[in-house]
């Protein structure tokens, strides 16, 4: 059990009696609820810290402001409404901060969301930070072995000692262990750079065997490791997952390509052609002008990185809505890949079991489909 904040928990406990400044306090642990938990707690009242991912006031019908947010702790993303008393809290807290909030679990739209009751904003001294940030569940250590062992794996002098001169800065490695992909998309947890990056190498080098005679594997997974790197600096993720003013100014691409060639110079004698593809490799992993790449790729190993970069993306966007619904056949609308989802697996389930799965399968993905149109809890 945490030491709690001054004398006891001066948050909420989930059962105790009122006092004129809320509810008095008790031994239970800071964090009693994570968001992953919402499925035991249905329909009942819970009392929890969180990070304010996102914060919006929005007015109802009538006129008056609700607050409309996005919380957040180590295991993922809630939707909650305050509808009442939204003038005496408006100003307590803002995105970023932590807070403690009394409240009902429900659903909406076959989505988990929060109806805050109560809150207050926490101190510092009162939050185990390693609660709020989402972390791969793998072992980040051995993932990092793993991306060493690729690399001793090459062939090429020349790129094997240019990734070496990558891994062995320190400030580097810890970063690149803690720092997450993305800030919403995929791979948002820390770890989830090194997770996603390993993941790409192990498609990467798949892939490439079925082309020998187009693609170099070292250069490929040298444009695996670094096509991603400059989120180290593009991201901030000490409380929550934001841009820094730098990456919000430049973007990681730009990022990548001066650390590229601070370390370039550290490696003699690497070769100007070597140093051109991988700049390539940089700022065409997108794909396309429109998803923010000022080139198009335009040789065999840009092309595999691109489409490969993108199918991990894709992928573990799909794991992550099928963790956030793992009770549903067909998923709430996806914004990040447009469509609402069917988890296969448990499709197939039905099957197995000698069942039928087309009458309620239809059912719930019409519902889904409905749920998409109407919105996300907002007032009616």
């Amino acid at each position: 059990m945490r030491r709690n904040a001054a004398s006891g928990d001066s948050g909420f406990p989930l059962i105790a009696p009122r006092t004129e400044l809320g509810y008095i306090a008790t031994e239970f642990p800071m964090k009693d609820f994570y968001i992953a938990d919402a499925i035991r707690f249905e329909n009942q009242v819970i009392t929890s810290s969180f990070v304010v991912v996102s914060k919006q006031a929005k007015p109802k019908k009538s006129g008056e402001l609700y607050l409309a947010l996005t919380l957040g702790d180590r295991t993922g993303h809630i939707d909650a409404k305050m509808w009442d008393n939204v003038i005496d809290h408006i100003n307590i807290f803002e995105q970023d901060d932590f807070v403690k909030i009394r409240g009902l679990v429900n659903k909406f739209n076959g989505r988990f969301q929060l109806t805050v009751h109560k809150l207050r904003s926490m101190q510092e001294g009162e939050v185990d930070f390693d609660d709020y940030l989402p972390r791969t569940t793998k072992d980040i250590p051995a993932l990092w072995r793993s991306l060493g062992d690729y690399v001793e794996s090459f062939r090429d002098a020349h790129l094997k000692a240019l990734l070496h001169a990558f891994m062995s800065d320190p400030n580097i490695e810890q970063a690149y262990k803690n720092a997450p992909a993305a800030k919403t998309l995929h791979h948002a947890f820390i770890g989830g750079l090194l997770d996603h990056v390993l993941s790409l190498f192990q498609v990467c080098d798949l892939a490439c065997r079925n082309y020998p005679e187009m693609i170099n594997r070292d250069l490929l997974l040298t444009g695996a490791f670094l096509h991603d790197i400059g989120k180290i600096h593009e991201l901030t993720f000490a409380r929550s997952f934001a841009y820094t003013t730098r990456g919000q100014l430049l973007g990681h691409m730009i990022i990548e390509l001066e650390m590229l060639h601070e370390k370039i110079a550290q490696v003699p004698g690497f070769p100007d052609e070597y140093k051109t593809l991988i700049e390539h490799l940089i700022i065409s992993h997108h794909g396309k002008y429109e998803f923010g790449s000022p080139k198009m790729p335009m040789f065999p190993e840009a092309l595999m990185l691109h489409y490969l970069d993108d199918l991990d993306s894709k992928m573990e966007a799909m794991r992550t809505q099928f963790l956030r619904e793992p009770d549903s056949e067909w998923t709430a609308y996806n914004p990040s890949l447009e469509r609402p989802l069917l988890n296969s697996k448990k499709f197939l389930e039905k099957l197995r079991a000698g069942g039928s799965t087309s009458t309620a399968g239809s059912a719930e993905l019409n519902g889904n489909a409905a749920a998409a149109a109407s919105g996300t809890g907002e007032e009616p």
